[in-house]
């Protein structure tokens, strides 16, 4: 689920760059939204595979299935804050040197969380779980450790 976080952070980064505004304490608070709107994104993709996982479905049929399940709420959390952050962005009046950072840097940040999510987040938890899956977590029936011994 955190994995979501550095790419929509280097996103914030990106848009702060792209459109020449210094960074700035409004700028940080946009980060510290952004992650967690990021990690919220994850988090609703990994409880959708984590439950076919528990229902007994294989892992790669679990991956997909939940992500394709979460598509439009992943959407639908990204891109709607940063549609709505549009105004902010382009603003020139009063406070503008306040909102600018702020929208700028939540809008980039949250069009890479939300690619992010959908697309290298099933490919990471494939790795993750698949590594997981592999070793079994089980306990030695007998006492196994210093000076014991097994027989």
């Amino acid at each position: 689920m955190f994995t979501a976080v550095p790419l929509a952070l280097a996103g914030g980064v990106f848009a702060l760059a792209l459109t020449g505004i210094d960074f700035s304490i409004s700028a940080a608070v946009g980060f510290i939204c952004l992650s967690g709107v990021a990690v919220l994104n994850g988090l609703v993709v990994m409880t959708s595979v984590r439950q076919r996982i528990e229902a007994g479905i294989t892992l790669d049929r679990a991956i997909i299935d939940g992500v394709f399940e979460r598509v439009r709420p992943v959407l639908m959390t990204g891109l709607v804050p940063a549609i709505g952050f549009v105004p902010m962005a382009l603003a020139h009046g009063v406070g503008a040197e306040v909102q600018r950072p702020l929208a700028t840097v939540v809008i980039g940040g949250l069009i890479t969380a939300t690619a992010l999510t959908l697309l290298a987040l099933p490919a990471i938890s494939k790795v993750i779980l698949g590594w997981t899956e592999g070793r079994h977590m089980t306990r030695p029936a007998g006492p196994v450790g210093l000076g014991a011994e097994v027989g």
